[in-house]
């Protein structure tokens, strides 16, 4: 379980299916507890200078493709 605050302080809790890496970079799949249906969020993970780990939206149009296409891969691998 990890708690994630949005832009306007709120909490929201998301269920961690799985960290992937494409191209080096770490990526979290989380599933929101609160509307499952919404389906999986993918967030870029990235190391703060205290160590602790901060989950990013990819911004990028570039990225997001990149990262939909590695993962769509390994759906098909399953």
């Amino acid at each position: 379980m990890i708690v994630l605050l949005d832009e306007e302080g709120v909490e929201h809790d998301f269920t961690l299916l799985e960290v992937v890496e494409v191209d080096g970079v770490p990526y979290a799949l989380l599933l929101p507890v609160e509307f499952p249906e919404e389906g999986v969020v993918v967030l870029r993970i990235e190391k703060a200078s205290n160590g602790e780990d901060v989950y990013m939206v990819i911004e990028d149009d570039e990225e997001f493709e990149r990262v939909r296409q590695a993962l769509e891969s390994l759906d098909e691998e399953d």
